[in-house]
């Protein structure tokens, strides 16, 4: 099965996280098939904590990616109109 959901990337207490499509089997920073954007929690800006390429989403949606319930959240904080 195929997911979307976050990665961790950045330094001790400087998280930083991107959007990816995953099978579900691999380990969470493990190998990725798209990347699909980013997520900074420590920007005091909303129009730069979040990047996502919302039409990559869609398609991989259609073709049965689950996202998590993380990134379900993520983008309904962000108002992203998916």
């Amino acid at each position: 099965m195929v997911k979307i959901r976050l990665t961790r990337f950045g330094r001790k207490n400087r998280p930083f996280f991107r959007i990816i499509v995953q099978e579900s089997a691999t380990r969470r920073d493990g190998k990725y098939i798209e990347n699909l954007g980013w997520y900074d929690p420590l920007q005091e800006e909303p129009t730069k904590k979040i990047s996502f390429n919302k039409q990559s989403y869609k398609e991989w949606v259609k073709k049965g990616a689950q996202p998590s319930n993380t990134v379900v959240r993520l983008l309904k904080h962000a108002k992203i109109g998916i």
